[in-house]
C-alpha cells in the first residue's frame, strides 16, 4: 500500500467516492467535481491509499475549517475519510490499517502546513465515520450536534478547540404547497444523490411542489441557513441514513400531494 497525493488520474474514481462500478454514483451528478474545484483554490488536500497494483481502495480529504462546516481558526477539517468496503470493484479492504495509514499522513501534511490541529466529524453509533474511531487514534471530542460528534487533535499548546455551526430553524412551510428545501454544498455524493432524486421526483408533480435550492458552499451560507447538506420535505429530512430511493421519495411527496387536493 502507498499513499498519495490525488492526481488528475485518479479524479473520477475520487469524485465517485472509489466506487467506479456504482451507477448511483453516476446519479450524484457532477456535484463533487465543482466542489473539489473549487475547494482546491482554497487550501483542500486529498490523498489516496493506493494497492499494490496502483488501484485507489482508501481515501481522505480535509481542509481549512474556515471552509467546512465546523467553527474555528488554525485547523484543518477532515471530511471524510472512507477505505473501500463492497465487494463490488477492488473489493473489500477494510480491517487492514489503510484509515490508520491515511489519517496519519493527513496529519503530517497538516502539521508541514502550519496548523495547530486537526478536527473531523464522527458518528456517535457504530456506522460510517465512527467517532470512537477517532478516539482510538487519541482525538477528543469537543462538541456534540445529534448523533455528530465534533473531534479534534490539537498539535499545539496554544489551538483553540473548534464548534459545531449552530443548527437553524426548520425551515418553513410554503402555504398551500409540498415544500421541499434543499441546502447543497456538493462535498458528499450521498447528499448529492438525495438532491437530484428530491428534484427529479419535485418536478413530477407540477405547481403542487415548491423546489427550494440554498448554496451553502461558502462556510457564511452554512452559518446564514443553519444546515449544510439536507434536503428537507415540509420541514422534514428525507435522509435519516443511506440516501433513499427515487421511488421512496417519490412516494412521500405524492402522499403530501394528495393531501393538498383533499
Amino acid at each position: 500500500m502507498e499513499i498519495v497525493d490525488l492526481t488528475a488520474e485518479h479524479e473520477n474514481s475520487y469524485f465517485r467516492c472509489l466506487e467506479d462500478w456504482s451507477g448511483e454514483m453516476v446519479e450524484a451528478g457532477d456535484h463533487k467535481a465543482r466542489w473539489y474545484h473549487t475547494m482546491c483554490d482554497r487550501g483542500l488536500r486529498v490523498k489516496l491509499a493506493l494497492d499494490d497494483q496502483g488501484a485507489p481502495i482508501g481515501m481522505i480529504q480535509y481542509l481549512p475549517i474556515e471552509h467546512s462546516m465546523a467553527l474555528g481558526s488554525d485547523l484543518y477539517m477532515i471530511m471524510c475519510i472512507w477505505v473501500h468496503g463492497h465487494k463490488k470493484g477492488v473489493g473489500n479492504r477494510q480491517g487492514h490499517g489503510t484509515g490508520k495509514a491515511l489519517l496519519a499522513a493527513a496529519e503530517r501534511d497538516t502539521m508541514e502546513l502550519g496548523a495547530k490541529g486537526l478536527a473531523a466529524w464522527g458518528l456517535v453509533f457504530p456506522v460510517w465515520m465512527k467517532a470512537r474511531w477517532f478516539k482510538r487514534h487519541g482525538y477528543l471530542t469537543v462538541d456534540r450536534q445529534g448523533m455528530r460528534s465534533l473531534v479534534w487533535k490539537p498539535f499545539t499548546e496554544d489551538a483553540v478547540p473548534p464548534r459545531w455551526i449552530e443548527r437553524g430553524p426548520t425551515p418553513p412551510r410554503v402555504e398551500g404547497k409540498v415544500t421541499v428545501t434543499a441546502f447543497v454544498n456538493g462535498w458528499c455524493p450521498a447528499q448529492n444523490l438525495v438532491y437530484e432524486r428530491a428534484k427529479k421526483a419535485a418536478a413530477e408533480f407540477g405547481n403542487d411542489v415548491v423546489f427550494e435550492i440554498h448554496d451553502t458552499t461558502e462556510q457564511a451560507a452554512m452559518i446564514k441557513c443553519g444546515e449544510v447538506d439536507c434536503v428537507y420535505l415540509d420541514g422534514k429530512p428525507l435522509q435519516k441514513g443511506p440516501p433513499p430511493s427515487y421511488e421512496a421519495i417519490h412516494k412521500k411527496m405524492a402522499k403530501r400531494v394528495a393531501r393538498l387536493h383533499r
